[in-house]
């Protein structure tokens, strides 16, 4: 068990002078450094838009190169407006913003891809963190990518990677795979889908729902399963705390204050245990009699035919039904 919890300074200042990333690049001849790379022009006398990273947190964690950018671009696409107006205003950025959220891209993508295509150049930015990780974009991304629009990412802060970084599990491979469904039926389902996955996985999940999933998480992927949760990322009451499933919830059943804000869920892989394997010719048993009976049928047959034990293949037989749902 393992907890770091501190508090973010948020005036704390970070100086990264050593970014060689224009320095050692033998494909870029010009010098972008009074604006960061900012391109002002094009042959084609077309804009470009800009996926721009901003805090999920701290202040000081936005880049010299997002600030510029945000500054010298046409319009600032935002999630949310008012949102975004203050830290805007906090970096002392006058841009004009215009709203693009999940219930408008779709009609709105079109149109700011025909102000890139006459010349502007437009930052998409959210509420928090690198746009298009569980926020809107996607459909304003690849219709720029069709159009033949130049795209230009502005690296910086994401819950994700930080939270993946500092937790203390596999990180070599790992799957992201956003929010967890909020309703008891699907999430179950959910976490049983990923019983076997071998790779570190992460969720995001909501304050009100974390102590129903963690409960649903030890069910479904085991009590002793590793678990890290990453809370509040960058802000005062930072929290990261590596546990067993099992702990995790006790904890944070205990502590109100650990159901606040915002969460990720970093969790271990699969780790196959001798025994513990199921052999092809058992598999495809199970997969026919699946076809035709219950699950509870289809497992009692299958401990006849095979003689393994029935719990055993119990579980990899609801990996599979649930798998076929999915």
């Amino acid at each position: 068990m393992a907890t770091n919890h501190h508090s973010s300074d948020p005036h704390h200042s970070s100086n990264h002078s050593s970014d060689h990333s224009s320095d050692h690049s033998s494909d870029h001849s010009s010098d972008h450094s009074s604006d960061y790379g900012f391109d002002h022009s094009s042959d084609s006398g077309m804009g470009q838009l800009y996926i721009v990273a901003t805090p999920i947190g701290n202040l000081q964690d936005i880049s010299p190169r997002a600030v510029a950018v945000l500054k010298r671009v046409d319009r600032i696409a935002a999630e949310d407006t008012r949102h975004s107006g203050h830290l805007l205003k906090q970096l002392d950025i006058n841009t004009h913003c215009i709203a693009l959220h999940e219930h408008n891209e779709r009609q709105f993508a079109e149109k700011i891809i025909q102000q890139i295509k006459q010349g502007s150049h437009i930052a998409l930015i959210s509420d928090a963190g690198t746009p298009l990780v569980s926020d809107p974009g996607y459909f304003l991304v690849k219709l720029a990518h069709e159009e033949k629009i130049p795209v230009t990412p502005i690296p910086g802060p994401s819950a994700l990677i930080a939270a993946l970084s500092a937790a203390g599990v596999a990180t070599d491979r790992f799957c992201f795979e956003g929010f967890v469904p909020s309703k008891g039926g699907p999430r179950k389902s959910f976490y049983a889908q990923r019983q076997k996955e071998p790779r570190t996985m992460v969720f995001y999940e909501t304050p009100h729902r974390i102590v129903g999933s963690l409960k649903d998480l030890c069910e479904q992927l085991g009590e002793d399963r590793t678990v890290v949760l990453a809370r509040e990322l960058t802000k005062t009451f930072e929290t990261i705390r590596n546990d067993t499933a099992k702990s995790l919830l006790a904890w944070v059943k205990d502590d109100s204050n650990q159901q606040r804000g915002e969460i990720v869920l970093v969790v271990q892989g699969y780790k196959v245990v001798e025994g513990d394997t199921i052999s092809e010719e058992t598999e495809r048993t199970l997969r026919i009699l699946l076809k035709d009976l219950s699950l509870k049928q289809a497992v009692k047959l299958a401990v006849d035919i095979t003689g393994e034990k029935k719990k055993k293949l119990y579980n990899f037989a609801l990996f599979l039904k649930d798998s076929q749902v999915e």
